[in-house]
């Protein structure tokens, strides 16, 4: 793991030093790292060249005082094991400003325990990445009790920036992902044992279940039958008997031997038996998902990312317990946990959606969060660069207009959830989709950006990473963007055959003119956020770290203006582009004059003649 998270962090730029015990324990991680990197160029992922740079960035060393020179986050991924890696914190904490953050890579110890007692304990969290750590695009963020908002946002951030898919968790036993899928993995060797199926037919059984390639034998063959025994051994800890391993996985931990994959051996049923395999899975599976989500480790959407990102299954947890229905998923887990002896609490909030006659369980690709009297709006869906399919256009309409109908918000920030705003629409969703489908979907994304421009409050577009077709047609239709430096933009349609439908054409026109427009639309050519700040597309561009905090700032200050002075003025701006000058200017006149009749009015007004701050309340 400890190689794999170094090359991972070398490709995405950064300086690494690797620091180990001995130089044989340097050069066994050395030639991972190269033989992972000959992979790559030989499946023509990566260029011989990259791979050499990559390398380079990666520095060796027995020395730990020499790898923590001048750094600003330590990993750590030794041994799973507390009594090994809490001497190992206690002398890095020693040796590192209190200003470092420090992270360990357990896959199943509790965080907060690990840094108990230590200074600066906001510093302190756990960043899990998945094997193969220099592949698996997942990686679980976990917060101790004592860790910062601050720092999770950082490690989320620095995720992001390594290629990976971040999830942040709650500091619990087997964190999210580990949660289930041990369990499941457990649950395969007990249903051998009971001789309910044979190998062959439980892997196969998993596979059609959850859409993967490698069954949970043969994924136990892969990745290493310890990691999963051991990995139980803190889950029973935590949760009991009910995650104890199986006879049969202990036996085979024991014997050191991979599971016999082609062991037709089962004492009844054999093959036939695959619909309770499945049911048995499921009944596992969902149980332990929706108990998770309801003691607040994770939410259903992080949760489901983290089996489709960090498994490769087709669905999550909760996509299979909506395909089945609430009624019948809570049949499926009150049958599983009948085998435990009230061992295997079963989910009160599973119990009251089945009972109220809830059809689905709920998730959601937009997220809205308020931060005093700014909505932050984010599109949720990192996994596929914020793709826009249907769903989420629908979604992210309600939670428009939720904010700016909210009397406590004043300013609406519209932004991606990683650091991609969005990479366009679902390409996936649109190919198959006829004339009158496309007209249906061209139309709801054009009805989604209309909400955004005739929000009550001002909604800014805050982009990095990528804007670019519907993505950044819904930016447009905000009062002005504000973008990352390198943030690239454009409407590249026509390269799939189409064009903009969402507005992009007509919005994007009255910014910048005709002949840009049509370079930018008829060509497919994308533009940097510093070109499209030339032309007038961008209001400010600010370096990735800062825009966030520069973002918030001018929210604040449009946040601390008078609510109604802010509305008209945006309506004004908006119709006076659209009419010729003189009567534009008779708009402004009648609207500015409305101002004097307000309560804001008169409270501004006295306020600086006071010399104190205005307390405006849009009235």
């Amino acid at each position: 793991m400890g190689s794999g998270i170094a090359q991972a962090v070398a490709q995405a730029g950064y300086r690494v030093r690797v620091r180990d015990l001995t130089t044989g324990d340097l050069e066994r991680g050395r030639k991972a790292i190269e033989t992972t990197l000959e992979g790559a160029i030989q499946r023509g992922k990566l260029t011989r060249e990259k791979a050499v740079e990559v390398l380079s960035r990666i520095h060796f060393t027995t020395s730990l005082d020499e790898a923590l020179a001048g750094t600003r986050l330590v990993i750590e991924a030794v041994f799973e094991e507390e009594k090994v890696k809490r001497p190992l914190f206690e002398e890095v904490v020693a040796k590192v400003p209190s200003d470092v953050v420090v992270v360990t890579n357990t896959s199943s110890l509790a965080v907060g325990r690990l840094f108990e007692g230590l200074a600066a304990p906001e510093r302190f969290a756990g960043l899990h990445f998945f094997y193969p750590a220099a592949i698996n695009r997942l990686v679980e963020v976990v917060g101790a009790p004592g860790t910062s908002a601050a720092t999770l946002e950082a490690l989320t951030r620095f995720s992001y920036q390594l290629r990976k898919i971040p999830i942040q968790v709650r500091d619990s036993a087997g964190f999210c992902v580990n949660r289930f899928f041990v369990p499941f993995l457990n649950e395969a060797t007990r249903l051998y044992e009971e001789g309910l199926a044979d190998i062959p037919t439980i892997d196969r059984t998993a596979n059609e279940l959850l859409g993967t390639k490698l069954g949970p034998f043969a994924l136990m063959n892969a990745t290493g039958i310890p990691i999963a025994f051991h990995s139980l051994a803190s889950l029973e800890r935590a949760f009991g008997p009910a995650y104890r391993a199986s006879t049969a996985l202990q036996r085979q931990f024991e014997a050191r031997q991979p599971w016999n994959l082609q062991e037709t051996r089962a004492s009844s049923g054999g093959p036939s038996r695959s619909e309770e395999v499945r049911d048995r899975f499921l009944g596992l599976i969902l149980g332990i998902s929706t108990r998770l989500v309801e003691e607040g480790v994770a939410t259903p959407e992080e949760t489901d990312r983290g089996a489709v990102v960090g498994l490769r299954w087709s669905r999550g947890p909760f996509a299979l317990l909506n395909e089945r229905g609430l009624s019948r998923a809570l049949e499926l887990v009150e049958s599983y946990a009948s085998r435990w002896s009230g061992h295997f609490p079963v989910s009160e909030d599973l119990r009251a959606r089945a009972r109220r006659g809830d059809p689905q369980w709920p998730l959601s690709q937009v997220r809205i969060r308020r931060e005093g009297p700014l909505a932050w709006v984010e599109l949720d869906r990192p996994e596929v660069l914020n793709a826009l399919n249907s769903r989420l256009l629908r979604e992210l309409e309600q939670k428009v207009q939720q904010a700016g109908e909210d009397p406590e918000v004043r300013v609406v920030i519209l932004r991606g959830s990683s650091n991609v705003f969005a990479a366009g629409a679902d390409i996936s969703e649109m190919a198959g989709k006829s004339t009158g489908e496309g007209r249906d979907f061209t139309f709801l994304g054009q009805r989604v950006a209309w909400a955004i421009q005739r929000s009550f409050k001002p909604v800014l577009a805050m982009v990095e990473g990528y804007a670019l077709g519907g993505g950044l047609e819904l930016a447009l239709a905000a009062d002005f963007i504000l973008a990352a430096e390198g943030t690239v933009l454009g409407l590249p349609e026509v390269t799939l055959g189409i064009h903009p439908g969402f507005g992009g054409t007509q919005r994007l026109v009255r910014l910048v003119g005709p002949a840009r427009t049509k370079l930018l639309v008829t060509s497919g050519t994308r533009i940097r956020a510093e070109e499209a700040a030339q032309w007038g597309l961008v209001a400010r561009v600010y370096p990735p770290e800062e825009l966030l905090s520069r973002t918030r700032e001018i929210a604040l200050q449009i946040a601390g203006a008078a609510p109604l002075a802010v509305r008209w003025s945006r309506e004004i701006i908006d119709l006076g582009g659209d009419v010729d000058l003189p009567t534009a200017l008779r708009l402004e006149g009648e609207s500015a004059s409305h101002t004097f009749g307000t309560q804001d009015q008169k409270e501004g007004m006295r306020a600086f003649l006071e010399r104190r701050p205005p307390k405006f309340q849009g009235l």
